[in-house]
């Protein structure tokens, strides 16, 4: 039951006839994990954070640095050198000091993800490069855990939200990375620092509908922003039958590494 202090804190959920009472006790009671604590994690920290889900949990190894303030707006001029996880952590502390925050100074692989979502009910993938976004979708699906994917550069965002087993997975758009260098990441190509305020904030939505139980999740469609053109599109997506991980005749059923478009475990047979 909600105390009287968090009736106060949370009252423009709980006047909302989708969330309510009932719906705000299931955010105090749900666990999200976001991988990444930079552009995409920060608006998507900031907002579970003061929305209330009772338990999140942030994974990142890097430290602030002054090229992020532009755009990574949990961080703040102080924090340059400091963790980013820590940072993180103050800050959602901060805004509610009604919740758990769990941080983990670390960079996602196959050796520890399966053990960092096992205790989450749903996962946010805030991470910048190929790899870590084909492990986190693997991840996800052989754990059977729903999360949203979204990706950033320059003026274009897109995200999509996986059930495993019952909607599109990353794998079945995008069966493997691209090849090194064939698109070039944030710090070499730009991006525009609104741009993961926007996909963020969608994404942290995606997280409190799934768990509140309410509205149509983005599931079986890709959602592209353009944010020269100020266009949002949805593309309708279907589950790939020959898809590597979730399709009729699975190829990937464990967890690798991904290497210049190669998997350890490839590199090691």
């Amino acid at each position: 039951m909600l105390s009287e202090e968090q009736i106060q804190r949370y009252s423009r959920h709980v006047i909302l006839k989708e969330v309510g009472g009932k719906g705000q006790q299931k955010l105090l009671d749900g666990r999200v994990l976001i991988i990444g604590a930079g552009g995409l994690g920060s608006p998507i920290a900031l907002y579970l954070a003061a929305a209330g889900v009772g338990t999140i949990g942030i994974a990142d190894a890097d430290k602030v640095e002054v090229s992020n303030l532009q755009r990574q707006v949990i961080h703040f001029t102080p924090d340059v050198g400091k963790p980013k996880v820590v940072s993180a952590a103050e800050k959602m502390r901060a805004i509610n000091p009604d919740i758990t925050v769990n941080t983990y100074k670390e960079w996602v692989s196959a050796a520890n993800i399966a053990q960092l979502i096992a205790d989450y009910d749903f996962v946010i993938d805030g991470t910048d490069n190929f790899a870590a976004k084909f492990l986190i979708n693997d991840a996800c699906v052989l754990g059977g855990k729903p999360y949203s994917h979204g990706g950033i550069l320059q003026f274009v965002g897109q995200t999509i939200t996986v059930l495993p087993g019952q909607s599109t997975c990353y794998r079945c758009v995008f069966p493997q990375p691209p090849p090194k260098d064939a698109i070039p990441a944030c710090s070499q190509a730009g991006v525009i620092g609104v741009l993961p305020g926007v996909i963020g904030s969608i994404q942290a939505t995606e997280a409190i509908k799934f768990l509140v139980g309410k509205g149509e999740l983005l599931t079986g469609r890709i959602m592209m922003y353009d944010a020269l053109e100020m266009t949002f599109r949805d593309v309708a997506l279907k589950r790939n039958s020959n898809c590597p991980i979730c399709g009729d005749a699975p190829t990937i059923t464990e967890l690798c590494d991904e290497t210049d478009a190669m998997t350890v475990c490839e590199l090691e047979q």
